[in-house]
């Protein structure tokens, strides 16, 4: 009796190796279908396709609804649900073994600005959808449920993602879009209810994870010949409106040592933010990219010039830093041109977002187990990862971005990157599945 016994043990253990070892070997040789996820992003692009070839699939516009519709459509039969939450953000979840386990959320955006790109956001979209049709035609269940989300407005306020995070108020909802909404106006065109945004808020308890799949936008991997980006952090940014006051008066009769003349003062300031930015060590970026002098007439002295600041870091006590030494600087400049700076922050700050380091690392086991060229660097970009590592372990992946060129007709990434990034994702969410945090 016990040796019988003991042979069914046996045999049972051999029984489990047996099945995990072909469910280890198939996922590791798992891929996603390049030509579908190919065929489904063009079939997305016809949406707001313009005359000249560009994307304005604006959001909460008609074309950001239709292809809403097209995707929730798409997902339904493979046999994923779908719902749009009160924030706008059409989500679809596959169930997984485990009813109690924290989901696996991976996603993008969809809209676009005005006369974009058919990449910025789409890809991670597209790549996800193609995720969930590769595990469903594998039979493969995961332990922890998945969902995909298409945050809302992400050009236009990074709305969705930020709303999940709890970081909306009266004021963002009241905001006029690029579609002629306000965002409060837009949700409800979409089928959310920003009278309920509250109810949208997660926590650390809700979600499992965060993984976005996106195009760089920037020409780094592409210069460097490399398949993707492991981000390590989404930069945070901060805006002055800079003022420079000095004197109008006739060009003509005012001699040239006489002159309170705010667009020198405004010239020098331009090169000396280059300046600084540029000499202290890092990949921080400094940009004045707005300027308009008073009274703006070709023979009169400009007596007060507006113009704008932005720098962006992963370390938001560099930024503060950086911006002293400006700050500094600029009233020198002020002594030496007789005239006045005054610097007013903007509301259009963002912290900055360190991606998961444990994510981090499965995502270059994953780019190593699968041959692909990777590179650990920061998104000088904001995205939806940006608000959802707040809550959650995020990790961000890029690939490249044909000469850097994004926000436009011309933005590019070929379908062999494409379907490198989403074999990443897919694997890197496999890897998830067995990983707790």
């Amino acid at each position: 009796m016990k040796i019988t016994q003991l042979k069914k043990t046996f045999y049972r253990s051999i029984l489990f190796f047996l099945i995990f070892f072909n469910t280890a070997h198939s996922q590791k040789n798992l891929r996603v279908n390049k030509v579908r996820l190919d065929n489904n992003l063009k079939k997305l692009s016809t949406f707001g396709m313009n005359e000249k070839g560009g994307n304005d699939r604006v959001a909460f516009s008609d074309f950001d609804i239709q292809a809403r519709e097209y995707i929730s459509s798409y997902l339904n039969n493979l046999g994923v649900s779908t719902y749009t939450d009160a924030a706008g953000n059409l989500i679809a979840k596959r169930m997984g073994k485990k009813k109690k386990a924290k989901p696996i959320a991976f996603g993008s955006h969809i809209d676009a600005v005005p006369n974009g790109g058919h990449y910025d956001g789409d890809v991670g979209v597209i790549g996800g959808i193609e995720v969930l049709e590769t595990l469903v035609e594998n039979n493969i269940i995961t332990n922890h449920p998945l969902e995909l989300i298409i945050f809302s407005n992400e050009e236009g306020a990074i709305f969705g993602s930020r709303a999940i995070a709890g970081k909306i108020d009266q004021a963002t909802l009241d905001v006029k879009t690029a579609s002629g909404y306000t965002n409060g106006e837009g949700v409800r065109r979409i089928g959310g209810d920003p009278d309920k945004i509250l109810q949208v808020k997660r926590t650390s308890d809700d979600l499992h994870a965060f993984l976005e799949l996106h195009i760089e936008q920037g020409n780094i991997l592409n210069k460097k010949g490399l398949d993707i980006g492991i981000v390590e952090g989404i930069v945070g940014l901060k805006w002055w409106d800079v003022e420079i006051t000095g004197f109008t008066n006739h060009a003509g009769t005012t001699p040239m040592n006489d002159r309170k003349d705010a667009m020198i003062a405004a010239s020098k300031f331009v090169l000396a933010v280059n300046e600084i930015v540029t000499s202290i060590e890092g990949a921080q970026v400094g940009t004045v990219g707005r300027i308009k002098a008073f009274p703006g007439a070709p023979n009169v002295i400009p007596g007060k010039v507006i113009t704008s600041l932005e720098l962006r870091d992963l370390d938001g006590g560099k930024i503060k830093r950086i911006f002293e030494q400006i700050e500094e600087r600029a009233h020198q400049i002020g002594v030496d041109t007789k005239t006045k700076f005054n610097f007013t922050p903007i509301d259009a700050t963002a912290e900055p977002a360190l991606t998961d380091i444990r994510i981090q690392k499965l995502i270059e086991e994953n780019a190593k187990k699968l041959g692909y060229s990777f590179m650990t660097m920061p998104s000088g970009a904001g995205h939806d990862a940006q608000d959802m590592a707040v809550i959650t372990p995020t990790g961000m992946i890029f690939i490249p971005s044909i000469d850097g060129i994004s926000h436009s007709p011309e933005e590019f990434s070929s379908p062999e990157a494409i379907e490198k990034g989403v074999n990443i994702l897919l694997h890197s969410i496999l890897g998830l599945d067995r990983t707790k945090f």
